[in-house]
């Protein structure tokens, strides 16, 4: 049964740390299946699996260059991850203007002693 490319699907995709890498390789450009599993140090049907998994919820595309079938990154797939991750930047940026007035407070205590 084929997976459905849901938003739940991206999260699963890339919880998997091999998927992460390779999408990090992919980041720099286009590479064949056989170059991605020797970067990686993995045998080809492994990195054939889980480019597939990328493919089915939209984070690589493939295309053919001659005999070669070349993968490459599909960003726009990301899109779910980044607005969920985007969420917490509120969180964020109160934490670090706390830590910022903690720091400022601590340094005026120290000058005045």
């Amino acid at each position: 049964m084929a997976r459905a490319a849901t938003t739940s699907d991206v999260f699963n995709a890339i919880a998997e740390p091999q998927r992460r890498e390779i999408l990090a390789l992919l980041r720099a450009g286009e590479w064949p299946v056989t170059d991605l599993a020797r970067e990686l140090g993995m045998t080809q049907p492994g990195a054939s699996k889980h480019l597939r998994v990328l493919r089915e919820v939209g984070l690589v595309r493939v295309r053919g260059a001659g005999k070669q079938r070349l993968y490459g990154l599909d960003a726009r797939g990301l899109r779910p991850v980044h607005e969920w991750v985007g969420g917490f930047e509120r969180f964020w940026n109160e934490s670090f203007d706390r830590l910022d007035t903690y720091v400022q407070d601590l340094k005026q205590t120290r000058q005045e002693e």
